[in-house]
């Protein structure tokens, strides 16, 4: 008896420890329910993108982003509206004063009305010939209208010249005004490498006569975009792609118990 008692434990005790215990199937209420979630998920998913791409383009700058040295060039100052519940009704950029500009010339924009302000230079420049002993220092568009509203942008194009050739750029540190009197500064300098900064100052890159420069200094930055962007779209379409293979693996255990 105490043998087979012995045994019976000893038996009792392989048994309960050796054979696995399936775990309980999923009910089929709960299949649907992720099933019918799957387009809520992807919906967030999608916005995701969104939301990390969006901000690159919401930033003032200078369009396009390259000029060459040495020259004239017409750009635009682009300022987009941020705010949902408000209105862009002042713009106000400062030209570089480490490499002044002798001749920037605005173009009228309408329901925007324009003020140039020039300040004495340190040391003159010499433009054809002559001396130049001030130059623009600041340019002040003020909306007599609506302004730049929600979803909206506008653009300030600037004739601008001549164009320094001992620099590769030039900072245009801008202010951005609502009607609600909330003031963005955009004049955080970039560092080459580091993060971009949250409010970065406009700026304009300075390439050689040829455009060679320019050429690869574009390439390389539409290719650094595309990759960054197509990145995060691969990143969350793996979210997605797993949230799929979950419920497929769901609906099919629940059909094997069945």
């Amino acid at each position: 008896m105490a043998n087979k008692s012995g045994m019976s434990e000893i038996s009792g005790g392989v048994s309960s420890s050796a054979v696995p215990v399936a775990p309980a199937a999923p009910s089929a209420g709960a299949a649907r329910r992720l099933v019918r979630r799957l387009p809520v998920a992807g919906g967030i998913a999608a916005g995701s993108v969104l939301l990390l791409a969006g901000p690159a383009f919401a930033h003032v700058t200078v369009q396009p982003g390259t000029a060459p040295k040495g020259g004239y060039a017409t750009v635009n100052i682009k300022v987009p509206n941020e705010r949902d519940d408000a209105s862009t009704v002042k713009v106000e950029v400062s030209l570089p004063t480490d490499h002044p500009l002798a001749s920037v010339m605005p173009q009228p924009v309408p329901g925007w009305k324009v003020d140039v302000t020039k300040s004495k230079l340190a040391k003159p420049l010499e433009m054809e010939g002559e001396k130049i002993n001030e130059a623009p220092s600041k340019i002040t568009w003020t909306a007599d209208g609506k302004g730049i509203e929600p979803g909206q942008f506008q653009q300030f194009p600037l004739s601008v010249g001549k164009l320094p050739s001992d620099t590769d750029q030039l900072v245009f540190k801008a202010l951005q005004t609502y009607d609600n009197k909330e003031v963005v500064r955009w004049i955080e300098p970039a560092k080459e490498g580091g993060p971009e900064p949250e409010s970065p100052a406009p700026v304009l890159k300075l390439v050689s006569a040829d455009g060679k420069n320019g050429a690869k200094d574009g390439s390389t930055d539409a290719a650094a975009a595309t990759s960054d962007t197509t990145a995060r779209v691969l990143a969350v379409g793996g979210i997605v792609v797993g949230i799929v293979g979950v419920a497929v693996g769901v609906l099919a255990g629940r059909r094997r118990n069945a």
